[in-house]
């Protein structure tokens, strides 16, 4: 696979990534009521904010299962602290988090997503600075949020989404190193595809992620955007972006097969249902301002004989 310079970049802010030698077993935790109970708070979470998320989880066996949603709570948390908290409550909160995930200090007791999120960290050998990365990442949002290229687009999509593929990589089970730059593209498919759902949302939260030069290529401006008027050049500068998303989807979705078998229809699940939004977005003519884009059930549901056949074929 060749690669583009943005590529390389983000693979060499991975690391290099070793085959883990130690496989988790589930009753690690099992007979332990107050960790079981955490697992289940982190079920919730992600039920609650992330249907397409929760229902692709769900084609895992229970422990990677139980794992990748205290992944997906730890993210959720994360997130929330960035965009709830007050300014020194945020500090205190991220620096705690970032205590968690260096070894530093021990959950509270009443954090039941923390108490999972470690167990999860520890078990799976989860690499600690993919996890800082993620911190790293979202705390971008705290500044005014402008994107010169999508060169720089894609460090920031890295830090918020490809992190956390190449974590859910260590939860599934990956056969060899190689499954790191098909994990990072991934990540970042599924991040424009946010970023491309939630222009309008954003926009009036005061981020524009989309690259400002090819905006400005499109003859689109701040005002268009804040107007919301789906125009002519606003379907053209869409499609041509829903074209290299679509593009990135095809070329990450290669290498599941580098994955563990039992982790490859819900990794290639995620991957298709959030496929689908950029469908939604078409559907609703390009309309991201006052519509959010989203995919039913049944389309989520409709779409799995398809991915297993596709995976099964390789």
């Amino acid at each position: 696979m060749i690669q583009a310079r943005w590529e390389n970049r983000l693979i060499n802010m991975a690391g290099k990534v070793t085959h883990p030698s130690t496989r988790p077993v589930f009753s690690y935790w099992a007979g332990d009521a107050s960790l079981a109970k955490a697992y289940e708070l982190c079920g919730q979470i992600a039920a609650h904010h992330s249907k397409s998320f929760y229902m692709a989880s769900a084609l895992l066996p229970e422990e990677k299962r139980s794992a990748v949603r205290a992944l997906y709570a730890f993210c959720r948390t994360v997130d929330d602290i960035v965009d709830e908290s007050t300014l020194l409550g945020r500090d205190v909160e991220l620096d705690y988090w970032r205590g968690l995930i260096q070894g530093l200090i021990r959950p509270r007791p009443d954090d039941l997503v923390g108490q999972a999120w470690v167990d999860t960290r520890s078990r799976y050998h989860i690499p600690a600075h993919y996890a800082l990365q993620l911190i790293d990442g979202v705390s971008r949002d705290l500044g005014p949020v402008r994107y010169q290229t999508f060169d720089n687009l894609t460090t920031y999509c890295y830090g918020v989404a490809s992190t956390v593929g190449l974590m859910s990589m260590h939860i599934v089970g990956f056969k060899s190193a190689e499954a790191v730059p098909y994990a990072i593209k991934l990540g970042v498919a599924l991040q424009m595809t946010n970023i491309l759902r939630d222009v309008g949302e954003d926009f009036r939260n005061g981020r524009i992620y989309l690259p400002q030069e090819e905006l400005s290529a499109y003859g689109i401006t701040e005002a268009d955007l804040m107007n919301g008027v789906v125009t002519p050049q606003w379907r053209e500068f869409m499609k041509f972006q829903i074209s290299r998303t679509r593009q990135l989807y095809k070329e990450g979705f290669v290498g599941i097969h580098l994955l563990e078998r039992d982790g490859q229809m819900s990794i290639g699940a995620a991957s298709k249902f959030y496929q689908g939004i950029l469908d939604a977005i078409e559907a609703n003519n390009y309309n991201v301002f006052s519509r959010r884009a989203s995919l039913s059930t049944w389309g989520k549901l409709s779409r799995i004989p398809a991915i297993w056949m596709k995976l099964v074929s390789r």
